[in-house]
């Protein structure tokens, strides 16, 4: 399977998505995270480093709530800078 390389946007994105993340586990290990959300570590590990940047949504909605993060703040954590990433894009 062939995958589409991420443009910058998407790549960005990723990391702020992870980054977020990253602080709301805390000290908590990626093994306790992973596994009371029902994910993999791996999976985990990927969209903390923003390989997986568009993670499927029940998997984002199950993160969220074992960190005890509002679906809102994920969503706006995604969409930060957006606006003007779109612009440059549009606009190179």
């Amino acid at each position: 399977m062939v995958r589409t390389p991420l443009t910058p946007w998407e790549r960005r994105r990723g990391e702020r998505l992870g980054a977020l993340l990253r602080q709301a586990r805390g000290e908590r290990s990626m093994v306790e995270i992973a596994a009371a959300a029902g994910l993999s570590v791996e999976t985990l590990r990927k969209i903390e480093t923003g390989r997986a940047p568009t993670p499927a949504f029940f998997t984002i909605a199950a993160l969220a709530s074992v960190l005890g993060l509002p679906m809102e703040e994920l969503a706006a954590a995604a969409a930060a800078g957006a606006d003007a990433e779109e612009r440059e894009v549009l606009t190179a």
